[in-house]
């Protein structure tokens, strides 16, 4: 089966700031219970998604393109940019805005806890 991507907007993701635009690739069906997202997520600028914590499930981030901040577990605020990984384990608090003036697109996942 080939489909297309399926796009939700969202205001205000976990007390954020702004629009985001989720691309979803897989619906929790097709993730056969390991997971509940699996999206491309698009930030405009000045948008975030809130500190958030995950209980039973992580989220990992890939930056696609654009620049963000990544707040992790202990509060730290890191830049990041195309090609990192941001890691959060199970039972960890984190969140990401777009500071930069150009999109910020990243690929979100969210995985049951096994």
């Amino acid at each position: 089966m080939v489909r297309q991507e399926t796009l939700t907007v969202r205001r205000q993701v976990h007390g954020g700031n702004g629009e985001v635009y989720m691309y979803g690739v897989l619906t929790p069906e097709e993730m056969m219970g390991h997971g509940t997202m699996y999206s491309r997520v698009v930030l405009p600028p000045g948008s975030s998604i809130g500190y958030h914590t995950h209980v039973g499930n992580t989220e990992p981030y890939y930056i696609l393109r654009g620049k963000g901040i990544f707040t992790g577990p202990d509060g730290e605020k890191v830049e990041v940019k195309a090609g990192d990984v941001c890691l959060i384990a199970c039972g960890q608090s984190h969140g990401i805005e777009n500071a930069g003036q150009d999109e910020l697109e990243m690929m979100a996942l969210i995985l049951n806890e096994a």
